[in-house]
């Protein structure tokens, strides 16, 4: 374990060190909730600056999930160079470290040519590890994991907003994975995971400005719920039926697949499945904004708001931060 460890740093030192970068260097970051309308204004953005599109979504990185997680379309693609858009398997380990290591040797090739990158993604976590850097955990014992992993999903549920009420009102609460690892830190440390939240890896050789869309609840509700009716009539259904086998993976315990493996025990009716991924959906929608709201260098716009507007309040603010 500590040779990992050890490694990750080696090479997260030897790719910081080569991203030497101009300060006038810039990442432009889009976020906001799911079904908001990101992917469409990075491309505006992206045609705009002339430069190519970073995907900081974590459950787009998976060639097998496509529906399921609203993957640009083909168009949408070919309208401007994305990156880590299905790049790999859902039978691959692939950590938010792995991807700020990658991600900041993508930024080194491309500010070889582009002055500015767009970054798009509701993954708070991915999008913070890029432009700050991981934050810091000490190791706890392993057997730690093992016993929690023997936990039901309610039980650590009710552990977490024991032991960290913050973190717990923020996380995506029915992802496992994600309670796991909270819990174990709080076990092995005694102390919160929020503690060790944001304290990040040092300064980065270029500048970030952010870009949050936003809108009432009921518009975000209602762009769900559509979506969500056009993933089904695309075949959602057919695309978890695939991958039933692999419903044991960490990247298959998230919203939208793991409602329909329900249905697919014979556990939920078809309809009932639907309903809850609209639910789960909309709690995920909250929990980003929850997030992206502790942010205060996010600038927000609503999200009809005219690509004009927003294009010069970032060429104001690129020309005023020199």
């Amino acid at each position: 374990m500590r040779r990992k460890i050890v490694a990750f740093k080696i090479g997260y030192k030897k790719v910081y060190k080569s991203l030497k970068l101009d300060k006038t260097k810039y990442i432009i970051c889009v976020v906001g909730p799911t079904a908001i309308g990101k992917t469409a204004l990075g491309i505006k953005l992206a045609n705009y600056f002339d430069t190519e599109i970073i995907s900081a979504d974590s459950r787009q990185f998976f060639k097998e999930m496509a529906i399921g997680t609203a993957v640009p379309s083909s168009d949408e693609l070919s309208a401007a160079k994305h990156h880590f858009i299905q790049h790999i398997s859902i039978t691959e380990n692939y950590s938010v470290g792995d991807f700020e290591r990658d991600g900041l040797e993508l930024l080194n090739k491309l500010f070889k040519t582009k002055d500015i990158v767009v970054v798009v993604g509701g993954s708070g976590l991915y999008v913070d590890a890029l432009v700050k850097g991981l934050d810091y955990f000490p190791e706890v014992s392993p057997s730690i994991r093992e016993e929690l992993n023997q936990k039901a999903i309610e039980e650590l549920q009710v552990l977490l907003l024991e032991k960290d009420p913050d973190y717990y009102n923020k996380v995506d609460i029915n992802n496992p994975h994600r309670l796991v690892r909270a819990l174990e830190i709080c076990i092995g440390t005694g102390k919160t995971y929020s503690s060790f939240l944001n304290t990040g890896n040092g300064s980065r050789n270029f500048k970030s400005i952010y870009v949050g869309l936003e809108a009432d609840r009921e518009v975000i509700y209602d762009r769900i719920n559509r979506r969500v009716d056009i993933m089904v009539d695309s075949g959602l259904l057919h695309e978890v039926e695939q991958l039933n086998d692999y419903k044991h993976l960490n990247a298959l315990q998230t919203v939208g697949y793991r409602e329909f493996f329900n249905y697919l025990k014979g556990d939920w009716t078809l309809e009932f499945a639907i309903d809850e991924v609209k639910k789960n959906t909309r709690r995920f929608a909250k929990r980003q904004l929850t997030w992206f709201r502790r942010n205060e260098k996010i600038h927000w716009f609503n999200y009809d708001m005219t690509i004009d507007r927003i294009k010069n309040k970032i060429d104001t603010l690129i020309k005023t931060s020199k």
